[in-house]
């Protein structure tokens, strides 16, 4: 009898403690923040990864990185080269996308995905996943999207523009990885910022964030009137 109570009170604690870090991992600022530079536009023409950088947000501060080149296994063309800072000589030693995705995979277990036009990140990071046939469980939101509901007076929504209009810490880098994942971090942070004020009452979520990035802009106020 005292056994089964002590296993009934075990698994009262660690259901608990699944719950609890099911509801942390919700809210918007314990996410991954991710970017990637690639050698063009779409896995579907082919392309591959050919960096991956990402910042690990908890409570809203950053507790981790990750950084990699990866071997595309091709040459990548003199723009993208150019482009990115990355050459064919940086590419030639790096390591293969299975060896860095797997790193990657554990890296961001248990954290929903952020990124800067997140439609373009999430295509890569399925794609090099599949390849080494990986799977992850997070969900992505966009901190693009999110811009344009929420900070409408912006000139546009490039992430330099972004970082420029809300005066966002920078150290000049772009269009490399860790760089601009640590940029789109302090964007990201910002607009659960502004969202907190016209939300104080709301913890606020991933779930809140991608309902407010759906929304026709019109709509916006409404739905805060109605959350707040």
């Amino acid at each position: 009898m005292i056994y089964w109570a002590r296993f009934l009170a075990h698994s009262v604690l660690v259901n608990s403690v699944s719950v609890n870090r099911c509801k942390l991992m919700k809210l918007a600022n314990q996410v991954v923040v991710l970017d990637f530079e690639t050698t063009g536009l779409s896995p579907d023409n082919g392309d591959r990864a050919i960096e991956i950088g990402a910042v690990k947000l908890v409570n809203g501060q950053i507790v981790d990185t990750f950084q990699e080149l990866i071997n595309p296994g091709r040459r990548v063309n003199s723009f993208i080269e150019q482009y990115t800072g990355i050459s064919n000589d940086m590419l030639k030693h790096a390591p293969a996308s299975k060896q860095v995705m797997g790193q990657f995979a554990k890296f961001i277990d248990g954290f929903n995905l952020v990124a800067h036009n997140a439609s373009f990140d999430k295509k890569f990071l399925d794609a090099e996943f599949s390849h080494s046939k990986l799977h992850y469980s997070g969900q992505f939101a966009c901190s693009l999207l999110l811009s344009r509901r929420i900070s409408q007076d912006a000139p546009n929504h490039k992430l330099g523009t972004l970082v420029d209009h809300h005066q966002l810490p920078n150290d000049g880098v772009f269009h490399r990885a860790l760089a601009d994942a640590t940029m789109t971090s302090h964007l990201w942070l910002h607009q659960i910022d502004l969202l907190q004020l016209q939300l104080p009452k709301q913890a606020i979520t991933i779930d809140i964030i991608n309902k407010i990035s759906s929304l026709p802009k019109a709509q916006i106020a409404r739905y805060l009137r109605t959350m707040s």
